[in-house]
């Protein structure tokens, strides 16, 4: 719904969680989440669509919320890394970057997590290439992606229940320094 003043007034569903919210027109989904819902999880980077920084699920599928107009999107689920947790159990995603250290200064991460989310809903035992493929819209500065895609893939093992899938213990722990 519109008023005098290009405002829209409209129900999102955010994390599973209805809310009603009043926006201008002209604001995008990432300006929306965090400026309206409070969700700061989701990150301004670059605004043009090329960094993946501000990616959230809509539907299942991973959007760049700076591209995307908030307005239009009345109906539709939207998922952002706030709502990936069940209660205080991490996704195991979540679980996964933390313990291989996939996550330097955070500043990608939530749109990697989505992105990653996205993937593994759709296919259980994604290979490197299928994982580098998928996160090739996702931008690091920090980590290079050898640790995001053992984290994935780590990620991918906790939800198929593989005990085999978990990474080597030098990924985790480093190697050993011998004097």
């Amino acid at each position: 719904m519109m008023n005098d003043a290009t405002q829209v007034i409209q129900t999102l569903k955010v994390n599973g969680e209805e809310r009603r919210v009043m926006f201008p027109a002209h604001h995008t989904l990432l300006e929306v989440l965090r400026e309206e819902c409070g969700l700061t999880g989701t990150k301004h980077g670059c605004e043009l669509g090329e960094c993946g920084a501000c990616t959230v699920l809509v539907d299942g599928a991973p959007v760049l919320s700076c591209l995307v107009l908030a307005a239009d999107l009345e109906g539709a689920d939207i998922q952002t890394v706030e709502g990936m947790a069940e209660g205080q159990t991490l996704h195991p995603l979540q679980e996964s970057f933390a313990e291989l250290g996939a996550a330097q200064c955070g500043y990608c991460t939530p749109g990697m997590l989505l992105t990653a989310k996205a993937l593994l809903d759709e296919c259980e035992q994604p290979t490197d290439e299928d994982v580098a493929e998928a996160l090739a819209g996702n931008l690091c500065r920090c980590t290079g992606y050898a640790k995001i895609v053992e984290a994935v893939q780590w990620a991918a093992a906790k939800v198929r229940g593989d005990e085999d899938g978990a990474p080597a213990d030098e990924a985790v722990f480093g190697k050993e320094i011998r004097s």
